[in-house]
């Protein structure tokens, strides 16, 4: 029953891009959702949206690859509204963060050890994170759901942002051990694993992605959908995930069939 009426969710990185538009889908369903990020600005803009729309949300400034801004993400989201039903780890950094951290999407030999580390932290630390402080709350409601988003990058190997492979590989066995772990518990674990979705996150590469969709057999060849995802189709497999009631352990790629 994919039914999230009064549900509450923490959403991560929920300021911008996918997680932005994940806020929007589970707030619409009629779920109560707080969105995290490092961000006010773009946090207050991503909940006034959902409040012109008639829904319930609130936002909590929290770095969630932190301990201190895990743990006040989740007891922000438990105060606020009684509770915890679904968690979205969704923060991340990716191609655009090369421009604030050089070498943080370079290969190995390019890849500074405090930008491997920084990666790390944020892709993949701050699952960790949240999970440990999340799942003590989903317990009390007798049961929950995490989903963890990671990328076809973590199916596979890159020639660069190894780090950023690294860690999204982490994320899909990270979220394979929750599932079998806490199944018994009734706290499903799931993974979304995008392609290229059309957001900030692709920003250094958005000029050769549009310029190659513009050419019918380099789109193909791309992807046989001859186009990039959309962050709304994102969103819809985040929320797929969470109220698909005997998906557990799986793992969701959303990729046009780039991966097929």
């Amino acid at each position: 029953m994919l039914n999230a009426t009064d549900q509450v969710v923490l959403i991560t990185g929920a300021g911008t891009g996918m997680g932005e538009a994940a806020l929007q889908r589970f707030a619409a369903a009629g779920a109560r959702v707080v969105a995290a990020g490092r961000t006010r600005a773009t946090l207050e803009q991503s909940v006034g949206k959902v409040r012109a729309q008639g829904g319930t949300a609130e936002f909590v400034i929290a770095d969630v690859g932190t301990e201190a801004g895990a743990r006040a993400a989740v007891e922000f989201t438990v105060a606020t509204f009684g509770g915890l039903d679904v968690l979205v780890n969704n923060a991340s950094v990716g191609w655009a963060y090369e421009q604030i951290v050089p070498g943080s999407m370079a290969a190995t030999a390019d890849s500074p050890p405090d930008a491997w580390r920084d990666v790390i932290r944020i892709n993949l630390e701050s699952v960790h994170l949240m999970c440990f402080y999340a799942i003590p709350e989903l317990r009390k409601r007798g049961g929950g759901a995490i989903v963890n988003v990671s990328s076809v990058g973590g199916t596979r190997g890159m020639a660069d942002a190894h780090a950023y492979a690294a860690a999204k590989a982490g994320v899909i066995n990270l979220t394979r051990s929750l599932a079998r772990t806490y199944g018994p518990e009734q706290i499903r674990s799931n993974c979304f694993a995008p392609g290229v979705v059309d957001t900030g996150m692709i920003e250094p590469y958005r000029g050769v992605f549009e310029q190659t969709f513009e050419d019918p057999v380099a789109a193909a060849q791309l992807c046989p959908l001859g186009r990039m995802g959309t962050a709304e189709e994102a969103a819809d497999c985040m929320y797929f995930l969470a109220f698909a009631s005997y998906c557990n352990g799986a793992v969701l790629v959303m990729d046009g069939g780039s991966s097929a």
